[in-house]
């Protein structure tokens, strides 16, 4: 019998919120709590499905954390998350065979820039050098050179809109039992490219960007590469080795591989300009929404608490209301004092409260409104495209002339439709829907909408890059900078437990 030991830690932030993140931010599975995941599409959902079908595994759960985007966590909050996840790995490391661990790869601490980076070399120091360790990625992480070298193995998500989590994770567990059996000599290679990008080309299915991973998954189906995928990191997580890179794992000769991984970074590059998003002005949107039968979409990419923002924008709403655009609107917002008077006032009365900028005042200053409360709610869903829990605290369903607006104690993902739907709304139902995500799956709203406009906004993960204000990712930056150098070359790691 082989002992694989589980981790997981992931989180996703955005160094221009304001707000830190801390602690309690995380959902904290120890041990067998981990197991809840069995059946989900999460990357220990899916690792588990494969290693817990062999009957000479035993999976040993050790610390799971997950944490909805956020800002920076706190020094406090990552003492006590990277101590505790830690200590599980000394209680079980004398027994252990090999090691999953489930990464976002865009995380940030206060006083750490590499958490990942981190815990991977903690637990490569733990373990020792000859058991492996494989990660799960996703590929808006950014994979640092100190990660690669405590590895031995990793898997990276296909898809965006993010639906192979749990794909991800059955290909790492895959990995992690071949190394475990066979016991390759394995090399990870990887080209960084100093891009940036964002955009509808992204969208695997049907962007630009999808040819790439494409190309890399041709390379796993031959045989050239045991692992391999195109990181694009966060834009808005502004840390040292943010940027682009092109990354394979083989256990051929890795001059092969690096030739591979040159070509399709060369193509990458290629495309950069191609890869930006497209925005919209807010006074042209609205003049497009007004002009347009049927359902349009408002993607507030610029506050989006998926990638990390703080969510209580309210430039769109009070763009809409002082632009006089009569029809129906749906929003969403995070506001903890609208909420909370909300819920004092009860279900049918009117208050006057402002909306927006709880958090963020800065770029959002409060608008004051008088609205009738039509609902009100504890706030939990489940994501409908993982089925993990969303908790969003008290929450309120306010309405005021056109408006329909669904008020957050807490931010939670909202690239999907999970808090229309738990708090008794339909989108389809409205002429305007603001969501605060840059991307959805097709079928939530591009299948039906009329249009959906990434709206030019000001926010913490604003798709205009330029504005964000980066100051510690390496330099020159495309787009950040202008006349951005680069040609192919290829890093080569070898693993270490080979």
């Amino acid at each position: 019998m082989v002992k694989v030991l589980l981790l997981e830690c992931m989180q996703e932030i955005s160094s221009f919120n304001p707000v830190p993140s801390d602690y309690d931010k995380f959902r904290v599975e120890p041990g067998d709590a981990m197991l809840g995941q069995r059946g989900l599409n999460t990357a220990v959902g899916g690792a588990l499905g494969v290693l817990e079908a062999e009957a000479d595994v035993t999976v040993v759960p050790g610390y799971g954390a997950r944490s909805d985007s956020a800002g920076p966590l706190s020094a406090s909050g990552w003492r006590r998350l990277s101590s505790e996840l830690l200590a599980a790995v000394d209680d079980s490391a004398g027994g252990i065979d090999a090691a999953f661990v489930s990464l976002h790869g865009a995380m940030a601490a206060d006083g750490e820039l590499d958490p990942e980076g981190h815990l991977l070399g903690e637990i490569r120091r733990r373990l020792g050098p000859d058991k492996p360790i494989v990660v799960s990625l996703d590929l808006h992480g950014i994979l640092t050179a100190r990660m690669i070298r405590a590895v031995d193995g990793l898997a990276i998500y296909y898809t965006y809109p993010h639906r192979d989590f749990a794909d991800t994770g059955a290909r790492a567990a895959r990995v992690l039992l071949r190394l475990l059996r066979e016991r390759p000599r394995t090399h990870i290679v990887r080209v960084p490219i100093p891009a940036l990008v964002r955009g509808n080309e992204l969208i695997t299915d049907t962007g630009v960007y999808g040819t790439f991973l494409a190309a890399c998954r041709d390379l796993e189906g031959s045989g050239a590469a045991m692992a391999a995928g195109v990181m694009i990191g966060n834009p808005f997580t502004d840390v040292p080795e943010l940027g682009s890179q092109v990354v394979v794992m083989t256990e051929r000769d890795p001059a092969e591989a690096a030739v591979a991984a040159e070509m399709i970074a060369a193509s990458f590059w290629s495309e950069r300009k191609r890869m930006q998003a497209r925005l919209t002005p807010l006074a042209e949107a609205i003049a497009i929404a007004t002009a347009t039968p049927g359902t349009v979409v408002f993607s507030d990419a610029a506050d989006a608490p998926s990638s990390g923002a703080s969510g209580d924008s309210n430039l769109l709403i009070r763009g809409l209301r002082d632009a006089g655009y009569g029809r129906r609107v749906l929003a969403q917002i995070v506001d903890a004092p609208a909420a909370a008077a909300a819920h004092r006032a009860g279900v049918g009365a009117t208050i006057a409260v402002t909306l927006g900028g709880s958090l963020d005042r800065r770029r959002f200053p409060p608008m004051a409104v008088s609205a009738r409360v039509q609902l009100l709610s504890d706030g939990r869903s489940r994501l409908e495209t993982m089925g993990i829990p969303l908790d969003a605290g008290p929450t309120a369903v306010l309405t005021f002339d056109n408006f329909t607006v669904v008020v957050l104690t807490r931010s939670v993902s909202l690239f999907d439709r999970a808090m229309y739907y738990s708090n008794g709304i339909d989108p389809v139902d409205h002429d305007l829907v603001v969501v605060k995500s840059p991307h959805a799956e097709h079928h939530m709203y591009d299948a039906w909408a009329a249009r959906n406009l990434v709206v030019d906004v000001a926010g913490s993960t604003s798709a205009n890059l330029p504005t964000l204000g980066h100051r510690v990712c390496r330099r020159p930056m495309f787009p950040l900078d202008a006349d951005v150098p680069f040609t192919p070359r290829a890093e080569i790691y070898a693993a270490e437990s080979a």
